[in-house]
């Protein structure tokens, strides 16, 4: 089993409907944020990725078919020289309606994550996320301004980066039929996705807090 596709969008752009979408489509497992969650141990390779360490990436994703959300998505130029068959789907969203989502969910739970009651390995798990990936993709990621540059900077890098043919600039919105005729598939009849709204990605944290003033 290989990496065959390459999620390279920010979280908050349909990273966990792609991850149910390509379920559908017989590309899982497929490795997003939820599966360090469910499974700590993946935290090593992180840790060695962020300390910029060499890492077998083949090893990383052993067992996965595809990659969508953060922390792949932050290594998405690695991914594509370290499989060079695999295609990438770059999901977006309009940046005002990316910030918005962005803000009040990823943004304010890194903000505010050192004052909630997480259990010791999850708290390990952030802490390694943030130090890792967010501060360095974003600088201030609590921003508007920042985050929104760095958002386009990476929808930017992508489009003059990655081949056309191996290339699918996706907005959710947009259904089975890009997909689809992208990776040459059929549309499957049932509907497609819609997931992750704000309210499901407290669910993951006992609920959504109040924003500290800290934050």
């Amino acid at each position: 089993m290989t990496l065959q596709i390459i999620g390279s969008g920010f979280g908050r752009t349909g990273t966990m409907t792609m991850k149910t979408a390509l379920g559908m489509l017989g590309l899982g497992p497929t490795h997003h944020m939820t599966e360090i969650m469910e499974n700590p141990g993946q935290l090593d390779h992180w840790k060695a990725i962020f300390q910029k360490k060499d890492v077998d990436w083949a090893e990383v994703f052993d067992g996965y078919i595809s990659q969508v959300d953060w922390p792949g998505a932050s290594r998405w130029d690695h991914l594509l020289v370290a499989f060079p068959n695999a295609r990438v789907i770059h999901t977006e969203r309009p940046e005002e309606d990316w910030w918005a989502s962005f803000d009040k969910t990823i943004g304010k739970f890194f903000a505010v994550m050192d004052d909630l009651p997480l259990p010791p390995a999850f708290a390990e798990i952030f802490a390694t996320m943030r130090d890792g990936f967010l501060t360095e993709t974003f600088g201030d990621f609590t921003d508007k301004a920042s985050a929104i540059a760095a958002y386009r900077a990476n929808n930017r890098k992508v489009r003059e980066t990655v081949p056309a043919d191996r290339l699918l600039i996706f907005n959710v919105a947009e259904g089975w039929a890009p997909i689809c005729r992208f990776l040459n598939l059929p549309e499957p009849e049932a509907a497609f996705p819609h997931t992750h709204v704000r309210r499901e990605f407290w669910e993951h944290f006992g609920g959504e807090p109040e924003r500290t003033a800290a934050a």
